[in-house]
């Protein structure tokens, strides 16, 4: 699982603060899915480059698909498209929370969360069970574990709603048949090879 850092916490959530919040976790999962393709220039295999790995592993579940940083773009612009992006951006908070250490760290990522997320004034609030009740409260004794019951209800959420129809979608296909068509060539240039070499031989 690759790290997801969000940066300090909003102290006040007006729409614009909440939006730009929002926007710093986009620039911040690109700069992660950047890192990982230097990364995988540097030695380390590419999922997009073995032989159908990609969508083969995203197709076998939501979990692998969540694990791939490929995978994750590809999924979060077909959940903009359905304008349901903030769903995959808070399970991926989430998780970054549980890695968080120290108390003032975990109390200033658990508002950010709350205030992007859960308020009832959030700019990308994601729908879960008990919405209405939920409040400031839960902010002050905060732990790694605070906000699991509402990432599970989430991820359920988007396995069997969202990511079916991700697996259907163009998004997905397309990725899929580029893998193809890379493997394909691959394949033919090693057959030409082969070939050059026992007719020369």
């Amino acid at each position: 699982m690759y790290t997801w850092n969000f940066g300090k916490s909003t102290e006040l959530c007006s729409p614009y603060v909440c939006e730009a919040s929002v926007l710093r976790w986009h620039l911040v999962l690109s700069r992660n899915t950047l890192t990982a393709e230097i990364n995988d220039s540097e030695g380390h295999p590419s999922s997009s480059r073995q032989s159908l790995k990609g969508t083969s592993e995203w197709a076998t579940s939501l979990e692998n698909l969540l694990e791939d940083p490929e995978g994750v773009k590809r999924f979060r612009e077909f959940l903009k498209k359905e304008f349901s992006e903030e769903n995959v951006l808070f399970w991926l908070a989430c998780e970054e929370f549980k890695k968080t250490q120290g108390k003032k760290q975990m109390r200033e990522k658990a508002k950010e969360i709350y205030m992007t997320f859960l308020s009832n004034k959030a700019s990308s609030q994601v729908n879960v069970e008990g919405q209405s009740r939920l409040n400031e409260t839960i902010l002050e004794t905060p732990h790694p574990l605070m906000f699991q019951k509402l990432q599970d209800q989430i991820f359920n959420l988007m396995k069997y709603d969202s990511y079916s129809r991700f697996l259907k979608s163009d998004i997905f296909l397309n990725h899929k048949k580029s893998e193809e068509q890379e493997e394909n060539s691959s394949e033919a240039q090693t057959a030409a090879k082969r070939a050059s070499r026992i007719y020369n031989t």
